[in-house]
């Protein structure tokens, strides 16, 4: 054996040492859910049912909203300019607030541009533009974007933006994929664990579709990476409702807009998914948005009319997600009403933000279980 042979060697055995130091200090993953336990309405409450938001730019898209809520404020957030993936896209949110007169919000104004986030990394990046963005539940003032920086969303990536106000101060993109970490996109809330640890949903959008739960640690750094796959079929925009501290369910949104929404389970955390199954819920090429309710009950906005289906509802499980129970049917209006996201609050509330006038508009309501009842 030579001088260089015996070089590799060492070499070899120095990787192999420190990767198996760093195995042995790496905290192992706790794969059990926070599970979501809302407060019960009390016999005495009146069902609230109220808009408090109702907003369409004079030209262009306004699309995919999100519901930011922290220490500070109370937000939704969405995607506006032009046309979706175009250059002038920029983050927009409206702020939330009760006061003695009631609910208000604020005028729209810009959050998070793509020049400003740009910027906002280390060294800075080209941003061409921006789509669909979530809170960070993680982290105070920081969110998740989906960015492009080349091509158009199949080239996306996932970046945590860190604010201050209205300014992206750090950023930085998940490691996700050995293909120059492209073809991320995100969409729904994050999944809490019972460590206090979070997980963020995902998607791969680029030949091979499919689902990943991404866990992470309490730097925000990916830990760890689970797929969420279908056979025959190619399910996104997964939206994890946990059920106990070891299962789940996983809704996925068909981009082949087969006309069904499709559903994954797991039984270890998270660990390992089922493969996607159609269930018998007609649904479009959409998301859905889904939460838990008290007594262990689903609530889940939809557009649950096949393919053409532009209209949105609200259904009731209180078997896992066996069977669905349509409360609501909002009514139809020009244009499609679709990309709905849900959150509760602490109070009890819950918030329903979704696109209107097909992606050229966006509206919230607010509501609570006492009315959910009353259906």
């Amino acid at each position: 054996m030579g001088s260089g042979d015996i070089f590799i060697l060492a070499l070899a055995l120095i990787s192999v040492a420190l990767s198996g130091y760093a195995l042995w200090r790496d905290e192992t993953l706790n794969w059990v859910f926070a599970v979501p336990r809302p407060p019960a309405p009390e016999p005495g409450d009146a069902p609230l049912f109220e808009t408090l938001f109702d907003y369409r730019p004079e030209k262009g898209v306004a699309h995919s909203p999100a519901i930011v809520a922290n220490d500070e404020t109370l937000s939704v957030l969405w995607f506006e300019g032009s046309s979706e993936a175009q250059p002038d896209i920029e983050i927009r949110r409206a702020v939330l607030g009760e006061g003695p007169e009631g609910w208000r919000a604020g005028a729209p104004e810009t959050f998070l541009t793509s020049e400003a986030l740009g910027r906002a990394f280390d060294p800075g990046q080209l941003v061409v533009t921006l789509g669909n963005t979530i809170q960070n539940d993680a982290a105070e003032r920081s969110l998740y974007a989906t960015v492009v920086s080349v091509g158009g969303w199949a080239m996306a990536s996932i970046a945590e933006v860190r604010m201050e106000g209205t300014l992206p101060v750090r950023a930085r993109k998940l490691d996700l994929s050995p293909f120059l970490n492209r073809s991320f996109l995100v969409r729904s809330p994050m999944v809490a664990y019972a460590d206090g640890s979070h997980a963020l949903p995902a998607y791969f959008e680029m030949g091979t579709t499919y689902g990943a739960l991404v866990r992470l640690n309490a730097d925000g750094r990916v830990r760890d990476q689970r797929r969420i796959d279908g056979t025959g079929v190619k399910p996104i925009q997964p939206m994890i409702v946990a059920l106990d501290g070891a299962r789940a369910l996983a809704f996925l949104r068909d981009f082949d807009d087969s006309g069904q929404l499709y559903l994954s389970r797991t039984e270890d955390g998270g660990r390992h998914w089922t493969l996607a199954e159609a269930t018998d819920v007609p649904h479009p090429n959409a998301p859905v948005a889904a939460l838990s309710l008290s007594g262990g009950r689903i609530l889940m906005a939809r557009n649950g009319g096949g393919k053409k289906s532009g209209r949105l509802e609200l259904a009731v499980s209180g078997d896992d997600g066996k069977s669905w129970h349509m409360i609501h049917r909002f009514e139809r209006e020009p244009g499609e009403a679709r990309y709905p996201m849900l959150r509760g609050l602490a109070d009890g509330r819950i918030l329903l933000a979704y696109s209107t006038n097909s992606k050229r508009g966006v509206r919230v309501v607010v509501f609570n279980e006492a009315w959910v009842a009353a259906r």
